[in-house]
């Protein structure tokens, strides 16, 4: 098989659109509906459903999206290695961030490498642990810096946990529950809330923590996987919330938002990074994963991380 056409075959699926796919490879539509006809026909299948609002992958083109990126992923990891041993000071690592993780540790670990490697660029794509794992399995990214099991959950991935996080009560400051030194669960059923969706890790925190005092969980006056306007509503009125403590750090320090003392919401989890088991990491790669240990690192020096 054709490398060249293995490329353009995955940057169509990856744009769902050839005209997209084709301006980001730098060749004409014309000349990428020829290569992807090419390899269709010698694979004797059709790889791609044409339609108007685009092109998405057959059952066989996801057969070939799954190995293929794969492939992708460990040429570019070896490009890296040969221009590492080459002596090169430049590199490329595409890294899957979640929410919390894009708040504090990686933009800390990116300027820290920034300054000691201005060459490297690093592409991140945002998204939550439902997106990002199959992200690295297919090797459409290097690792995933997101939540992390404690035990693995597939044989196809390893998790390095970085540190601990906790779940807390945010309101704005000012709230009136605010003043008070010790707040039960039962004191915020008549709160308005504004909620992660049920399926997510927070959310099942945040219904455990009633449930564990024979008390049913308030209901979300709004669900959402947006932890901007989750903060962005409860800085403007008295609604609540409850996610991690990391995700409201910077707004803590402005004096705009807090965690309110509620007994019993003894939520944790682990963050850190999940890569390919027997995918290799290349030269930028482990530096970015070096910058993110030694920033993590430094989070548990400090009083109050």
């Amino acid at each position: 098989m054709d490398y060249r056409r293995l490329q353009l075959f995955l940057a169509a699926v990856r744009h769902g659109s050839l005209t997209d796919a084709a301006a980001e490879l730098e060749i004409s539509q014309p000349a990428l509906s020829k290569s992807l006809k090419a390899l269709e026909k010698s694979l004797g299948v059709r790889l791609l459903e044409r339609g108007r609002y685009g092109v998405k992958p057959t059952p066989y083109g996801e057969a070939l999206v799954a190995h293929g990126s794969t492939v992708e992923a460990e040429l570019r990891n070896a490009e890296a290695e040969i221009e590492a041993l080459k002596g090169a000071t430049h590199g490329h690592v595409m890294v899957g961030c979640g929410p919390t993780e894009a708040n504090r540790l990686l933009p800390q670990a990116l300027l820290s490498l920034m300054k000691s490697h201005p060459d490297l660029r690093v592409t991140v794509l945002y998204g939550l642990n439902e997106s990002l794992m199959p992200w690295v399995t297919n090797g459409e990214i290097d690792f995933a810096l997101s939540s992390v099991p404690a035990r693995a959950t597939s044989a196809d991935l390893i998790h390095d946990p970085l540190f601990a996080e906790t779940g807390v009560v945010v309101a704005r400051t000012g709230h009136p529950l605010a003043r008070r030194r010790s707040i039960a669960p039962a004191d915020l059923l008549q709160a308005r809330w504004i909620l992660p969706r049920r399926r997510e890790l927070e959310r099942l925190a945040f219904d455990d923590m009633f449930r564990a005092r024979e008390l049913d969980p308030p209901s979300a006056v709004v669900e959402t996987t947006s932890t901007v306007l989750m903060k962005s509503v409860v800085m403007q009125s008295d609604v609540l919330t409850f996610i991690p403590r990391e995700l409201i750090w910077w707004e803590e320090r402005a004096g705009q938002l807090l965690s309110l003392k509620v007994g019993g919401a003894e939520w944790v989890r682990s963050v850190g990074i999940t890569r390919r088991r027997r995918g290799s990491l290349s030269p930028a790669g482990r530096l970015l994963v070096d910058a993110l240990k030694s920033t993590a690192a430094a989070f548990g020096r400090r009083a109050g991380a």
